[in-house]
C-alpha cells in the first residue's frame, strides 16, 4: 500500500525477485506513474476493507503499509492481519520508542525507511571494518565487524570472546564463508566476520574488544 518513493521501489526489489506485487495507491497521479512502470495497480484507500480486499486478500502472503500516513498504514495492517497475511508497517516519525512500544506487538513487522537509509551512509562515509547492519529497536543495534590484522582478538577462540551483559555473538563466517551459528572452538582469523547484537550503551566496549581502540575512535566518529 503506497506507491510513492518507499513503494515503488519496494515493489521494484520484489518484482525483481521474482514475487507477485499489487500496488494500493489513493492519489491519482501516482497510481499511474506506478502503472507506467509495469505494476498491477489498485487505486483507491487501503486504509478501507473493502479496497484492500480487492487484492485478493486470502491468497496474499504479505502486506506492506508503506505510506506516509502512519494511521492508515496500521489500519491496514490490522485488516491485513485478520486476514492472515503477514505485515509490515513503514513510521515515518521520530525514532521514538513509544512507537514500536505501541505497534510492534500488533504488525509483524515495523519499519523506519529514513533511519534504515541513514545507516546505509553511515556506513558508506565511515567505511572499513565495522558495520551497522541494522537498529533493531530503540537501544539496539545489529553490527557486523570484520577481524583485521589489528583486531585485540585475533587468534583468540570464541570460548574467549568476553563481551559485555548488554550484548550477545549470534552469528560467525570464516572467510568467504555464509554467516553461520558459532562454535565455542571457532578460532578468529584475519577476514573472519562476526554479527553482534548490543546495547547503543556498550557498542564502545564492543568496538574496542573486537577491533582495538584505535578502530573503534574511528567507528564511533561522530556520526
Amino acid at each position: 500500500m503506497g506507491a510513492g518513493r518507499v513503494g515503488l521501489r519496494t515493489a521494484r526489489v520484489l518484482d525483481e525477485s521474482g514475487h507477485d506485487v499489487v500496488l494500493i495507491e489513493n492519489d491519482g497521479t501516482t497510481a499511474s506513474r506506478a502503472q507506467e512502470a509495469g505494476f498491477q495497480v489498485i487505486e483507491g484507500d487501503g486504509a478501507m476493507e473493502s479496497t484492500l480486499t480487492l487484492t485478493d486478500l486470502e491468497r496474499t502472503d504479505a502486506v506492506g503499509a508503506l505510506t506516509g500516513d502512519l494511521n492508515d498504514n496500521f489500519v491496514a495492517c490490522m485488516i491485513a492481519k485478520e486476514h492472515g497475511c503477514r505485515t509490515v508497517m513503514r513510521i515515518d516519525e521520530d525514532y521514538r520508542e513509544e512507537i514500536y512500544r505501541r505497534y510492534a506487538k500488533a504488525v509483524d513487522e515495523v519499519i523506519y525507511p529514513e533511519r534504515l537509509g541513514a545507516i546505509a551512509a553511515k556506513n558508506a562515509m565511515l567505511g572499513g571494518d565495522i558495520q551497522a547492519v541494522a537498529d533493531v529497536a530503540q537501544h539496539l543495534q545489529l553490527v557486523q565487524f570484520t577481524i583485521t590484522g589489528e583486531s585485540p582478538m585475533k587468534g583468540y577462540s570464541i570460548s574467549e570472546l568476553e563481551l559485555p551483559a548488554n550484548a550477545s555473538l549470534l552469528a560467525f563466517s570464516s572467510g568467504d564463508e555464509p554467516l553461520r551459528l558459532p562454535t565455542p572452538d571457532d578460532t578468529l582469523e584475519q577476514g573472519d566476520t562476526l554479527a553482534i547484537l548490543a546495547d547503543f550503551s556498550v557498542l564502545g566496549d564492543v568496538r574496542s574488544i573486537i577491533a582495538g581502540e584505535g578502530n573503534a575512535a574511528t567507528a564511533l566518529g561522530g556520526a
